[in-house]
């Protein structure tokens, strides 16, 4: 609308005094959230209590709108407008700051719960964090429409029929949906863990979404599991309990070795591999284990033990090849596979 200001000048100073209340309100929002926040965040980084931190963080582009929409329902007092406009505008006002509010506390939450899981050493999943945010956002939004008069009964009704109906069809997704929220519950597979499937699948798992796990294999590929499927799989988490690995190493050596010397000489190189090579367990105490008379060697197993799974590859590389240049150096023979053939004359 064009405003001629020869014939309202009334108009056009009511105009220029809201511009300025909102430029106001816009400029000292920005202010407090570049410089005052910045500020408090430097003094409750101090503090012992991380829940300040995360008060303050999440103030971040939330301060700047609130006050836009202060200052605009604090310029409507200087505008001549319709009263049912007016109304309509405050209203309008009212339901975009609770939606504004509404969005810093499912920051807050969403925040909170990523930090506790990372306290816990642990990755938060997506579904989790998705979920909640839904959820808060949807009672802001039903909070907002109640506080301008707009009764929710009959929506919450149509929502509970119409969700009956998804339901009947969308069963393999709401499948999927509550057994990854099974999976969370349960904590038997979290993100940031190494499984193995009894299909032969093993990976890390990168996220739980709200209808499958997605794992990535030590080849880089990625891997995408129906949650269902993963749900009534026979699972084997390398993770659980603990994040150390035992690594086995099958070794063979000839019938005429010294085996006590061969024991020794494998334990000293698996101590000096597990204090040298990334991922070895300093600590632990390898063992050597004879089992098998075999058909032109005695073989026996050496026990390491890696931090994680996938460093067990680094480590086993390291050790054969130190260990064969050890019992070369002790003149302990590793036997080709042979066969004594005895033939007797007539």
């Amino acid at each position: 609308m064009i405003i001629d200001v020869a014939n309202h000048p009334d108009r056009v100073k009511e105009l220029i005094i809201f511009s300025a209340i909102v430029a106001g309100g816009a400029l000292i929002g920005w202010l407090i959230e570049q410089i005052v926040l910045s500020k408090l965040l430097h003094l409750t980084s101090r503090t012992k209590w991380k829940g300040d931190d995360l008060i303050i963080q999440s103030l971040k582009g939330v301060v700047l709108p609130l006050f836009i929409l202060l200052a605009i329902h604090i310029g409507f007092n200087y505008v001549t407008l319709n009263a049912g406009l007016l109304d309509v505008l405050h209203k309008t006002v009212k339901v975009g700051a609770i939606l504004v509010f509404t969005i810093y506390l499912a920051r807050i939450v969403t925040r909170w719960i990523a930090g506790e899981t990372k306290e816990d050493k642990s990755v938060p999943s997506s579904i989790i964090l998705n979920s909640t945010r839904i959820t808060i956002i949807a009672v802001g939004f039903l909070i907002a429409l109640q506080s301008i008069g707009i009764s929710i009964t009959p929506l919450l009704t149509a929502l509970g029929v119409g969700g009956l109906a998804v339901a009947l069809a969308l069963q393999p997704t709401l499948s999927n949906f509550f057994s990854g929220l099974h999976i969370l519950a349960t904590k038997k597979v979290r993100v940031g863990d190494f499984i193995r499937l009894d299909t032969g699948i093993e990976g890390y798992v990168m996220d739980i979404s709200w209808r499958s796990t997605l794992v990535r294999q030590l080849a880089n590929n990625m891997v995408i599991i129906p949650n269902a499927k993963l749900a009534e799989a026979i699972v084997i988490n390398t993770h659980l309990p603990d994040k150390d690995v035992p690594v086995m190493v099958e070794v063979g050596v000839a019938y005429d070795s010294d085996l006590d010397l061969v024991e020794k000489v494998a334990i000293e190189t698996a101590q000096e591999i597990l204090k040298t090579v990334e991922g070895g367990v300093k600590s632990f105490d390898p063992a050597v284990r004879f089992h098998t008379f075999g058909e032109s060697s005695i073989n026996f197993t050496v026990i390491l033990r890696v931090h994680e799974y996938s460093q067990q590859f680094l480590v086993k590389h390291a050790f054969v090849k130190l260990l064969h240049k050890r019992f070369r150096e002790k003149g302990i023979e590793i036997p080709f596979p042979i066969r004594t053939i005895i033939t007797k004359t007539p």
